[in-house]
């Protein structure tokens, strides 16, 4: 016998390459996937805490060098990419009933709340709410509000 006809050539078949393809074409999809996942988290979380510091750097200077007043304020941070609504009115102690007697002259809470917004289409939103005790009207007379 012949060293040749002996021989047999062995390699892989048309249809195990295209197996081994498309596995890999799986494969790679769903690292893709996972990884873009990982990223739109990442920008989530980067966009939220930018969001949280701006919020702390407003409510910081709330009512610095200013009185504060019961009433609405609203503006943006980052060129209008981060919305901001601010709202102040007096707190109202859910577990006392309200006081028809007060003294405009007492200090008073006042509640504020901060909503910070952005995002296009889906508009993610955090909201903080926080109290300050104000010096009331010190020019008010004594005499009880009717």
């Amino acid at each position: 016998m012949n060293g040749r006809g002996a021989r047999r050539q062995r390699g892989f078949t048309l249809i195990e390459v295209v197996v081994a393809f498309a596995l890999l074409a799986l494969a790679l999809t769903f690292l893709l996937g996972s990884l873009s996942g990982a990223a739109r988290q990442v920008r989530i979380a980067s966009d939220s805490s930018r969001a949280a510091l701006h919020a702390q750097s407003l409510l910081a200077q709330v009512g610095v060098g200013e009185t504060l007043q019961p009433g609405r304020r609203q503006g943006n941070f980052d060129a209008g990419r981060y919305r901001w609504v601010l709202d102040i009115a007096p707190y109202a102690d859910p577990l006392r009933p309200p006081s028809p007697l007060s003294n405009p002259s007492a200090p008073r809470l006042l509640q504020l709340t901060l909503a910070v917004e952005w995002g296009d289409g889906r508009g993610q939103r955090m909201q903080w709410r926080s109290l300050r005790l104000v010096q009331g009207d010190i020019n008010a007379s004594s005499a009880p509000i009717q």
